[in-house]
């Protein structure tokens, strides 16, 4: 079941649409549907799809040979042999002229691997030969260091040809609903939480109906799926694994200063920095300023947070109790969990939810008004977890994921803080935003009927006040 990723097949449809050729970099993390995605594009279309191995070239040159004949119904290629790349895509040329083909090469990284020349060999064939032909070329690859040095950065015999490109993310929250048999959103938050969105996290996870029975059979049991996948996403990305993984161990656990990140690891903040730097290429982590800092590249005040949720989750439940889970107290570590898991993990994630619906909603007009820029706040002793603004509207939110109902004194201790804010003082209007896991009390209802500039959201849902 293909479930979502509109606006990528979006991509890929206007690209295999226009008359020209084109040529298609898609790149992303391990798991997060870019072979899904790409097979889904190239359903009932006249194509080629070949999955590179780590093999010799010689062999995965074989296996596109194969690839070949069965596009062209030429079975007797399959026995042939070619020493050179560009003689089989002379006979992709030839075949079917007036049916635009696709050609997809998945797992790109694993040709280059191979043959550190073979970024040259593409280049070389795409511009002597691919370029002026009705065909669209897709390469696509999971280590995302690599396909940016081989396909995207100017130093790359690629540099240039690509005609779009495609960085495919984890799904949001809201595009996840669909593969589960729930409208719970409470219930659909908490598995948000762990998978972030990666579509194949979802499969797995979701077979359970009990989030913590799923945690048990899917990531804390040695030798099950999820139980040391940051490993295998970072050991092809990054060399000296262990300074990263010290580095979001400490993250994890609530660290998010370079200064006390340096301090807790004895390193100097400039020999951090550069793994910082890799790990926000990889997108796994991500540095935030306040969204009201005028000049965000010259500010002192950025924090550091992990950006995947499932490696999140991970590095603060997992790698932190290795030890115990390796002697088999499985149960040691899931009550530890269990006690810690909302408050320390998945409160946050619905923060990002709660971003996520109002970017969707501003993007449809359903706001009062339409924000230019979103994010959090953070000043002396203040935080504030929603602010978005144009030039002459602010709007400011606090989100509580706890079995408690807000009522009226969050509003206030809210207005006191936009009052203390310098930055947030000077707006014509001022709205109040709340999001709510367990909704609100009587009193904090009838102020959102008397106040206009007060808007409420029970989960991910905007009540309606007459």
């Amino acid at each position: 079941m293909f479930l979502g990723r509109e606006e990528e097949l979006r991509i890929l449809e206007e690209e295999y649409n226009k008359s020209r050729s084109s040529f298609i970099v898609v790149y992303g993390r391990r798991r997060v549907g870019k072979t899904t995605l790409l097979k889904e594009f190239i359903k009932n279309r006249e194509s080629l799809y070949f999955l590179a191995s780590e093999e010799i070239e010689n062999e995965n040159r074989k296996g596109f040979i194969e690839k070949v004949a069965t596009l062209t119904k030429q079975d007797y290629l399959k026995n042939a042999k070619f020493d050179k790349w560009d003689d089989i895509f002379d006979i992709i040329i030839k075949y079917n002229k007036e049916e635009k083909k696709i050609i997809v090469i998945d797992e790109f990284q694993y040709l280059v691997s191979s043959n550190a020349a073979f970024s040259s060999i593409i280049q070389r064939i795409w511009d002597e030969k691919l370029k002026n032909e009705n065909i669209m070329l897709i390469i696509c690859g999971s280590y995302i260091s690599m396909m940016i040095r081989e396909t995207l950065s100017y130093s790359s015999p690629l540099y240039g040809r690509r005609t779009g490109q495609v960085n495919l993310k984890p799904l949001k929250f809201r595009e996840t609903i669909s593969f589960y048999n729930s409208n719970d959103i409470e219930k659909l938050i908490n598995f948000y939480s762990i998978t972030g969105g990666v579509p194949k996290y979802i499969e797995q996870i979701r077979e359970n109906e009990d989030l913590y029975e799923s945690i048990t059979k899917n990531i804390l049991s040695k030798g099950s799926f999820l139980y040391d996948e940051p490993v295998f996403l970072m050991d092809k990305e990054v060399n000296e694994v262990g300074n990263y993984f010290s580095i979001l161990k400490v993250i994890a656990n609530g660290s998010h200063k370079i200064s006390d990140i340096s301090n807790i690891l004895e390193m100097n903040s400039s020999k951090i920095s550069p793994y910082l730097k890799i790990l926000i290429d990889l997108d796994v982590l991500e540095k935030r300023i306040p969204v009201t800092e005028t000049q965000p590249e010259k500010s002192r005040k950025g924090l550091y947070f992990i950006k995947d949720k499932f490696i999140g989750f991970w590095f603060r439940f997992v790698f932190a109790n290795k030890g115990e889970l390796e002697i088999g107290n499985v149960d040691y570590v899931l009550d530890k969990i269990k006690n810690s898991l909302i408050e320390n993990h998945t409160s946050y994630v619905y923060e990002d939810v709660a971003r996520e619906v109002l970017w969707d909603e501003n993007s449809k007009n359903k706001l009062p008004f339409r924000f230019a820029k979103i994010g959090s706040y953070w000043g002396k002793n203040i935080e504030i977890d929603i602010v978005a603004y144009d030039k002459e509207n602010l709007l400011v939110g606090e989100c509580k994921y706890t079995n408690k109902k807000i009522d009226v004194n969050l509003f206030f201790d809210l207005q006191q803080k936009v009052d203390n804010v310098a930055e947030l003082k000077n707006y014509n209007n001022t709205y109040y935003i709340f999001f709510s896991k367990s909704g609100f009390t009587k009193k904090m209802e009838e102020l959102a009927v008397e106040r206009k500039d007060v808007l409420l959201y029970t989960g991910i849902e905007r009540m309606c006040h007459e």
